[in-house]
């Protein structure tokens, strides 16, 4: 019997010069991209670090390869030497899955030749508003110039009772030009909207009271009246969830986990209409980024990298420095066995810090040493991944689906958004479509049912023959619309996979961990968390300072 092949030597990794810096940055998602790039840009000297052979971490965009290897890998702790030191202590660094129940059905053999053509979003489905405060600072950085976009053509929401879908109005003439709205719907929600401008643009005084700003939005839009008629169900369901995009059911106090506020919704209806025709060639409120949404923190980093920030990818951090005396963090230890020293580090989620590492730092968030990092989980949120050949509706590639709360099922307390992207947007071959499904959810049951039913509304389920999809051809993106399709009609589903993701929250100290993508459909909430994030961690340093006018860095010219 022949002697066990010896094991593998480790491999080999460059040093990193110099080895001090401002700032060690571990992963390469969006919220430490933007970091790393907003530090750059003060001055500041960064390492970035990832473990992984692609930029984004939790919010990249994968071929389905890569993205079933992803989301089944187990968390693993690279070994290190530990060189007996006078100064410091070596600390593991280990990491926890934030991706749990995950399920991804057999790869049809008619897709193997084309499996790496796809580009999944792993914290999918996502957009962004025209208007919102992602799209102001892509271009206030400059990162616009590293990007394209395509529109998101058309809005739609689920009317359970009907089995139909409506179209999401969201201006004057969109409003007149819909055919599924009655005379007096269109009445009253133009009504609605016109007060609602009032209000915004200061017209009379207390448009809205005070009182009703601070009450559910619910209650506002029961009370609202237009000649005595008030909004009924669908208008409403319209304006609370496929425009302020409410995650839970507003209705049932019993269950809502979200309660929202007038004042936040009329923020949110504001957000939507001011997204609208804001550049000529996005005539809708969305924006999707060619490619995937993992362009988005590769973008920043290549802005950081212009900077000054340093690039390392595939190495793992296998270990924290911390002070013998005090200790304080110092700096980390590469899977290389290099020491590496900063005054901040910055970690991916995944990353726990062990509670014999004392976190403090002036001025910032205490953090009790007792406790790790990511330290509490705030919910969970359940995701989807479909591929069709068929579109959900006919003359658009690009669209958004909601259901609302009870529109699937009556138990159904939360909203479930679909988004559907055609190879328009670079992340499928012709004549396929993929689409990204997530609602939040509370355990693996609720959120696998929530998944089950929006599929099932929306697919026929594969078939043991699938059609060959021919190299010498390139078929045509084919459509159906669905406002009022059979279930013969619906398109069949050709691959689906589902996951459970954890929601941790951020903190900020000397260690500071960056937040986990969220159930959100915009990016508004991560990066305000991110502004402040940055602001606490360099403290009197501006949030990307505005730089010289540059005639080429104008909004028509943002999305592409």
């Amino acid at each position: 019997m022949s002697d066990p092949s010896p094991p593998s030597p480790p491999p080999e990794f460059p040093p990193v010069e110099p080895t001090n810096f401002d700032l060690i940055v571990i992963g390469t998602g969006l919220s430490q991209s933007v970091i790393a790039a907003a530090a750059s840009t003060a001055g500041k000297t960064v390492l970035h670090l990832d473990p992984n052979p692609f930029y984004g971490s939790h919010f990249s965009s994968l071929s389905l390869p890569e993205l079933s290897s992803f989301l089944l890998s187990a968390p693993s702790q690279p070994s290190h030497s530990s060189p007996i030191s006078d100064e410091y202590d070596v600390v593991p660094l280990s990491s926890r899955p934030l991706y749990s129940d995950v399920e991804i059905s057999a790869l049809p053999t008619e897709l193997e030749d084309c499996s790496r053509r796809f580009c999944f979003d792993v914290s999918g489905p996502r957009v962004l508003f025209c208007a919102d405060s992602a799209i102001d600072l892509l271009l206030k950085s400059g990162v616009n110039h590293y990007l394209e976009f395509k529109s998101v053509d058309v809005s739609l929401i689920y009317d359970g009772e009907s089995g139909k879908f409506s179209s999401v109005p969201g201006s004057r003439a969109a409003i007149f030009n819909d055919k599924s709205l009655s005379l007096i719907e269109k009445l009253t929600l133009m009504g609605f909207f016109k007060l609602v401008q009032k209000h915004l643009g200061g017209e009379g005084e207390d448009v809205i009271s005070e009182e009703d700003l601070e009450s559910p939005f619910v209650e506002f839009l029961n009370k609202f009246r237009l000649n005595k008629n008030p909004l009924n169900q669908k208008i409403k369901w319209i304006i609370l969830y496929a425009i302020a995009l409410a995650d839970y059911d507003q209705e049932n106090l019993e269950v809502c986990k979200d309660l929202l506020k007038t004042k936040d919704g009329i923020n949110r209806l504001a957000l939507y209409h001011s997204s609208i025709g804001r550049f000529p060639n996005a005539p809708g409120a969305m924006l999707y980024p060619m490619y995937g949404q993992g362009e988005l923190p590769q973008a920043f980093c290549r802005r950081a990298a212009v900077k000054g920030c340093i690039y390392v990818l595939r190495m793992p951090v296998a270990a924290l420095l911390a002070d013998k005396g005090s200790g304080l963090y110092r700096g980390v230890r590469l899977a290389s066995g290099q020491d590496l020293f900063s005054h901040q580090l910055l970690i991916d989620p995944q990353f726990v810090i062990p509670q014999a590492l004392a976190l403090s730092k002036s001025g910032s968030l205490q953090v009790n040493s007792q406790n790790s990092i990511p330290k509490d989980i705030k919910m969970k949120v359940a995701r989807g991944i479909c591929i069709t050949r068929t579109s959900l509706k006919s003359d658009a590639l690009n669209l958004l689906i909601v259901y609302p709360p009870r529109s699937l099922y009556p138990e159904q307390v939360t909203s479930v958004r679909v988004l559907q992207l055609g190879s328009n947007s670079a992340v499928c071959p012709v004549g396929m479509f993929v689409l990204h499904l997530s609602s939040f959810c509370d355990d693996a049951n609720q959120g696998k049912k929530l998944l089950k039913a929006a599929v099932d509304a929306l697919f026929k389920q594969p078939s043991s023959v699938i059609s060959e999809i021919k190299s010498s051809e390139t078929p045509e993106d084919n459509s159906v619309d669905q406002g009022a399709v059979t279930e013969e009609e619906k398109p069949a589903l050709v691959w689906t996979a589902s996951y459970l993701q954890e929601i941790t929250e951020e903190s900020v100290s000397t260690i500071s961990s960056s937040p986990c993508p969220d159930g959100n459909l915009s990016y508004n909430n991560l990066i305000d968390t991110t502004k402040k994030m940055f602001e606490q961690m360099f403290s009197g340093e501006e949030f990307f300072p505005d730089a010289p006018e540059d005639p080429d860095n104008v909004e028509d010219s943002a999305p592409e």
